[in-house]
C-alpha cells in the first residue's frame, strides 16, 4: 500500500504545497482522498496516474473539491467509460453533482455520487473496507475515513504440521485456508492445531480538515498511519479552535491515544509557507511514534504491522 501526497497546504495554496488531495495505491486499485484545485496536475507531476475508482470527500469547502470539475473533464477527454463513484457526507449530493456539471458540462461515463453518514462503511472493497467517522470542522458537515484491510491468516507451522503427520504438498494450503484435513489413518487434522492467531491488516486513518475528537480515536485501533489536520502551531491554538482545525501538539495527542504507529500532518497554513519545522517539532514532543509534515509529492510505504517479524 503506497500513499502519495498530492496536496498538504491549507485553504490557500502556496507555491510549495497545493489544496488538499492524497491518493493511495492498494494493491493496483487507486483511491483519491478529497481533490483540491489542481490535484489533476499534481497526480501528472508525481507520476500516481488517473486510473482512480473511487473518490472520497471529507468536506464540501473548496480546498477540497475545486479539483473535481477538472479530473472529471480530463477522464472524460480521455475517454473514460468506468463509472467513478465519490463517497461524500449527508446533504453533499447536489452541490457535488454541480460541480460534476459545471458550465454545463456532461460527462459521458457514470459518476455515481454516494452520500454517507458517519458511523457506517463508505465501501465495501475486495479484502478491505473504507468506514467514515464524524469530526467538527466549521460550518459544515465533515467526515473522515478509515482504510481498514481484512485479517490475514495466522502464520502457518511447517514443523508442527509435519509432526502430527501431516504430508508435504497441497493439504498444508488447505490448513492455511481454515479445511481441516484428514490423514491416510483417518486422523483430522484442524486449521487451529497448526495455524497461528489472525494477524491484522494495514490500517489508515485520514481526518480532514477537524478539531480534536474522539470519533477519531475510536473508529480503529492502532492505524499505521494517522494523516491529521495541523493547520496552526501551538501559538496560534485559538486561531485553530475558532476555525475549526487542530494544531500539530493536538493531533500528536489524539495519535497517541490512537495508538498510531505514524502520524502525517496536513493541510499546513499558508502562514507556514516557508517553515512547517514549528508544527512538526510540536508533534514530535508530544507523539511516542514517528510525526512528520510530508511535502507535496512525498510517497510513502505502509508496511504490514507485523513485517519486521
Amino acid at each position: 500500500m503506497r500513499v502519495t501526497f498530492l496536496g498538504t497546504g491549507g485553504a490557500v495554496p502556496t507555491t510549495e504545497r497545493g489544496p488538499s488531495a492524497f491518493l493511495v495505491n492498494r494493491d493496483g486499485e487507486r483511491l483519491l482522498f478529497d481533490c483540491g484545485e489542481g490535484t489533476q496536475r499534481q497526480m501528472m507531476r508525481f507520476g500516481t496516474g488517473f486510473t482512480v475508482s473511487h473518490l472520497f470527500v471529507t468536506h464540501l469547502h473548496g480546498d477540497h473539491v475545486l479539483g473535481i470539475p477538472g479530473l472529471i473533464q480530463t477522464w472524460d477527454f480521455n475517454d473514460r467509460e468506468e463509472p467513478i463513484a465519490i463517497h461524500a457526507p449527508p446533504g453533499s449530493k447536489r452541490h457535488l453533482q454541480s460541480l460534476v456539471n459545471a458550465g454545463g458540462y456532461r460527462p459521458s461515463f457514470p459518476v455515481n455520487i454516494h452520500e454517507v453518514k458517519p458511523g457506517n462503511v463508505a465501501l465495501s472493497g475486495d479484502g478491505y473496507e473504507v468506514r467514515t467517522f464524524e469530526t467538527d470542522h466549521r460550518n459544515v458537515r465533515s467526515m473522515g475515513f478509515a482504510l481498514v484491510e481484512d485479517d490475514r491468516p495466522g502464520r502457518f507451522n511447517r514443523e508442527k504440521a509435519e509432526a502430527l503427520g501431516v504430508p508435504v504438498g497441497p493439504d498444508f494450503g488447505r490448513l492455511h485456508e481454515g479445511e481441516s484435513v484428514e490423514l491416510e489413518d483417518g486422523t483430522v487434522i484442524h486449521p487451529e492445531q497448526v495455524v497461528g492467531d489472525p494477524r491484522p491488516g494495514r490500517r489508515l486513518v485520514y481526518t480532514g480538515d477537524t478539531r480534536p475528537v474522539d470519533a477519531t480515536v475510536d473508529v480503529v485501533d492502532e492505524p499505521d498511519l494517522l494523516i491529521h489536520d495541523a493547520t496552526f502551531a501551538e501559538d496560534r491554538a485559538e486561531r485553530a479552535h475558532g476555525t475549526g482545525h487542530s494544531t500539530g501538539r493536538e493531533a500528536a495527542e489524539i495519535a497517541n491515544r490512537a495508538g498510531a504507529r505514524r502520524l502525517a500532518l496536513t493541510h499546513i497554513s499558508s502562514r507556514y509557507a516557508g517553515d512547517a519545522s514549528p508544527i512538526e517539532r510540536e508533534a514530535q514532543a508530544a507523539f511516542d511514534g514517528e510525526a512528520f509534515v510530508p511535502q507535496d509529492g512525498q510517497k510513502l510505504d505502509i508496511q504490514f504491522p507485523d513485517a519486521d517479524e
